[in-house]
């Protein structure tokens, strides 16, 4: 499903350059949840930009599903991110002056599907979540789980086939990390292949988890 073969990805910065990711290779099946694991700057966000063709590697390839996205045209790049791929933001990078419904139907906006066919996804994501009570409220106006909610009901608005999460719990409280949890217990169990980057204790010990690959200074630690 996922395969990143020999990957090194290399940021300029003011005399000189940074190695964010160096000679990796792994490869994660469909329907997997893997967990990757690491402190700040191991990588872990890198490695999910990549999946996502939000970052090019500088040097090996990323290969999602058969296709090669490493080498896709930033046009192409998104229509890619646009079918396939669901990321929650650390930060949820939500449009707070919007309501959440603005928000939700975000990823939909390129597809033209009929205004019928929007309305549906999102009454179906919202209700799953349990926000279609809020769906004319700006999410200024709402509670960080709200805003969480919001945020995981974007991401699956376009059914993605990989969900990709950056730190999803760094802040939320002991409660919503566990509702959290859930979630992705949830789309598990519809078989969506699913990647978490984190350092959160919470994750390493759940059944649901299938592997945790573990990243120090942008390589695998053995």
């Amino acid at each position: 499903m996922i395969e990143l073969k020999n990957v090194t990805k290399r940021y300029n910065i003011p005399g000189g350059s940074v190695e964010a990711v160096k000679e990796l290779s792994l490869h994660i099946k469909e329907g997997e949840l893997v967990v990757l694991k690491g402190r700040s700057g191991s990588g872990k966000s890198t490695v999910l930009s990549l999946i996502a063709a939000l970052a090019k590697p500088t040097e090996g390839e990323v290969i999602v599903d058969g296709e090669h996205i490493s080498k896709l045209s930033d046009d192409f790049a998104s229509a890619f991110r646009l079918h396939n791929i669901g990321f929650i933001f650390q930060r949820y990078n939500l449009f707070v002056q919007l309501s959440v419904f603005e928000n939700i139907i975000t990823p939909l906006i390129p597809l033209k599907l009929s205004k019928e066919e929007v309305e549906a996804r999102v009454e179906e994501v919202s209700r799953k979540l349990s926000i279609e009570h809020k769906l004319k409220q700006e999410v200024r106006l709402l509670s960080g789980g709200e805003q969480q909610r919001t945020a995981i009901a974007r991401a699956l608005v376009n059914h993605p086939k990989i969900i990709l999460a950056d730190e999803p719990t760094a802040n939320l409280d002991a409660k919503l990390s566990t509702e959290f949890i859930e979630h992705l217990k949830a789309l598990k169990d519809k078989k969506r292949t699913i990647i978490v980057a984190t350092h959160d204790p919470l994750f390493f010990d759940l059944d649901l988890v299938d592997r945790i690959i573990e990243l120090d200074g942008g390589r695998l630690c053995s």
